[in-house]
């Protein structure tokens, strides 16, 4: 059972949360005019401000049809948009294809709700910072914590973006220039650094869904390594592993099981619930959802399209169907224990008692198989109706990844030997032989690694845009140059006047 989290904050501290002014900000004070000079000034105060980012950072995971989760996997080459047919939900199609414009919604949606996350920590620290709250220093930790991560997924999807990092007390302070890539690292180094010197071990945490000491510094590890900073990234990882903390989980199907949600592989999990009760009615479609509604709008299409109930799945609404190309890695590899809890072929489905029938009158993007990590399961959802109740929740960073971005940061630091102990290990989890290689050819064996482990966990993109290999294996998908990075939404350029359409990302 989940531990359900309500959010008991003052209205304002959410309501004008963004980075640029509106036109109803002639009409409502901005969020920096807050007089509120007797709040969080005890912990539970405090504590309900933690609970409300968490609730945030959940919230842009599952904004309905605007998921950060979607930004993260379908540009990458084990996913398709699928769906219904070519322009169902033709934001996410657009992402798919490489199609995408400045004012695709799921992209402005994605940017919003990362600033309201980081505007709600900014307002927690500055507050707590001029307090005499006892405790303040940890909740400081943990919101800077949650300030660093959305700060390191902007960059990632925008490349330089505004950095902010006080809260406006005028309209005009909305206004911020984008800020270059380097700098917004240095502010996300020293929140991360800062956080990692206040929080508490995974041990002594109650409550886990919340950041732990080893899960900053595993993010730390993964800031260095985008950056290229193998040898602070490696020490960061090898601080991780030493720890303890985390372990594989013995089977990898296991990971994805409801009694396994914040288990012993989990360092970064967002929680959802299935005992909202939802319905037709009462789903909340244009606020913050208790469930993941995407976990629905990913499961294989019924229509009498897929019939998946021999393999105990339920029917979805058919998005996020794995690539041919996929579903030929793990079996080239002969990855037979991470193909079958991964994904499933049609040809196996059937031999279970499955059917698929007349796939390109009602699916788009089919290519032979459905994707089964992250799916659609009775066990995982409450009535009344089903599919608006899935509790299923998102794993942001597993200790496989932590192995495998270590193994890699060995391997750049010319520590061969090292990388190849990390890499292993995960590899003996999935029943493959070891890997002796080194060189080049150790390389080839992390990116392949990474490939099978992290399929449909939002990393394969970014991987590749950071490798330099985007363009190789991408291209015939419509990838060029400039979709290593997002646009600037229109809507930011369009509001905030210190950025035009000449700071727009190329290409765009």
């Amino acid at each position: 059972m989940k531990k359900y989290i309500k959010i008991i904050i003052l209205g304002v501290l959410i309501s004008f949360l963004n980075t640029s002014c509106s036109d109803d900000f002639t009409e409502v004070d901005p969020i920096g005019l807050i007089n509120e000079d007797d709040f969080l000034t005890t912990d539970e105060e405090a504590e309900s401000v933690i609970y409300g980012i968490y609730d945030l950072m959940a919230w842009n995971y599952n904004r309905p049809w605007h998921s950060a989760f979607f930004l993260k996997v379908l540009p990458g080459d084990c996913a398709n948009a699928a769906g219904g047919n070519s322009g169902d939900q033709s934001q996410l199609q657009q992402i798919d294809d490489f199609e995408h414009v400045a004012d695709n919604p799921s992209i402005t949606g994605v940017w919003e709700g990362y600033y309201k996350t980081i505007g709600l920590a900014n307002v927690l620290i500055e507050k707590l910072e001029a307090s005499e709250l006892s405790s303040k220093n940890k909740f400081i930790a943990e919101a800077k914590f949650l300030r660093a991560y959305s700060y390191f997924e902007l960059v990632t999807l925008f490349g330089d973006v505004p950095l902010r990092i006080t809260t406006p007390q005028t309209i005009d302070e909305f206004a911020l220039a984008r800020s270059p890539k380097s700098e917004v690292y240095v502010q996300i180094e020293n929140d991360l650094t800062d956080a990692i010197d206040g929080l508490p071990a995974k041990s002594a945490i109650s409550q886990p869904f919340r950041i732990s000491n080893e899960a900053a510094r595993a993010v730390l590890g993964k800031v260095y390594l985008f950056q290229e900073k193998y040898d602070l990234a490696s020490i960061e990882f090898e601080k991780v592993i030493s720890s303890m903390a985390f372990d594989l989980e013995p089977n990898f199907e296991d990971i994805w099981k409801t009694e396994n949600e914040h288990g012993i592989e989990s360092l970064i999990e967002l929680s959802y619930v299935s005992t909202e009760q939802y319905d037709w009615g009462n789903f909340p479609w244009g606020g913050r959802p208790e469930s993941n509604i995407h976990a629905q709008l990913m499961g294989p299409r019924g229509d009498g399209i897929f019939d998946v109930a021999a393999i105990g799945v339920a029917n979805g609404w058919g998005f996020n169907l794995p690539t041919a190309k996929i579903g030929e890695a793990y079996e080239n590899a002969g990855d037979m224990v991470r193909k079958n809890a991964t994904l499933i072929s049609e040809e196996d489905l059937i031999a279970a008692g499955g059917s698929v029938t007349e796939p390109d009158a009602g699916i788009h993007d089919y290519e032979g198989y459905i994707r089964l990590k992250y799916v659609t399961r009775t066990e995982d959802t409450d009535g009344p109706i089903n599919e608006l109740n899935y509790g299923i929740n998102w794993r942001l960073l597993r200790y496989a990844d932590v192995l495998l971005m270590a193994a890699e940061a060995y391997h750049k630091n010319d520590e061969d030997g090292k990388a190849i102990i990390e890499l292993n290990k995960v590899r003996y989890r999935a029943g493959l032989p070891d890997v002796t290689a080194t060189g080049d050819a150790l390389f080839d064996a992390i990116v392949t690694e990474r490939q099978l482990e992290l399929s449909f966990e939002g990393q394969r993109f970014w991987d590749l845009v950071r490798w330099g290999m985007a363009d190789a294996e991408l291209s015939s998908y419509g990838y060029q140059s400039k979709h290593a990075l997002y646009p600037i939404p229109s809507s930011e350029i369009s509001r905030n006047s210190l950025i035009n359409e000449e700071d727009q990302n190329a290409g765009y």
